[in-house]
This record gives C-alpha cells, structure tokens and sequence, in this order.
C-alpha cells in the first residue's frame, strides 16, 4: 500500500498546478478544468488523511464533494454558455475589456 504521505503530497501539487493555471490562463473553460483540479486535489487529501487515520469521515466528505462538484460543473457551464451568448466570446480578458468601454 502506498504511503499517505506520498498521496498527501501529490494532493499539494496538483492543487498548486490548478492554483497556477486558474491564475495564468484567460480561457474560461480552462479556469474551470483547474478549479476542479484543485478541489480534487483536496479530495484526495481528504482521502489520504481518512487512510492515515483509519477514519471513515474522509470519505465521507469527499463523497458528497464529489457530488457537489458535478452540480459545480453543470452550474459553470450554464454561466458559460450564457457569457458566450451575450458576449461571443468566453476567453475572460476579452469580457473585461468590453465591461470597461
């Protein structure tokens, strides 16, 4: 069986890839595809401390945020689809610059 700790820390940078890649890129798609890296990121923390402990409650908790990410997911895209249809496009620079003028 592999180490929590090994696990724990694939947990922390794959949170910090997302964290990097919510910061830098302007896609909004891809903005979302990295929030959803980082919080699998913690759910696999989650994971990995329920294992260390022996504890059932880790699961638990990323059973159900599993479960509110796909809502995350489906509720993102409507937001997405609804900015693509006023603005024609769904890159965020774009939207910023025409909210400015």
């Amino acid at each position: 069986m592999i180490d929590p700790s090994w696990i724990a820390g694939l947990g922390v940078i794959l949170f910090g890839i997302g964290l990097l890649g919510t910061f830098y890129h302007k896609n909004a798609i891809v903005v979302l595809m990295c929030i959803e890296l980082m919080l699998n990121a913690a759910n696999l923390n989650f994971v990995a401390a329920a294992a260390h402990y022996g504890d059932v409650s880790g699961w638990v908790f990323t059973a159900i945020a599993i479960a509110i990410a796909a809502a995350e997911v489906a509720i993102g895209l409507a937001i997405l689809l609804s900015m693509y249809s006023t603005q024609q496009t769904i890159f965020l620079d774009e939207r910023a610059s025409k909210l400015r003028n």
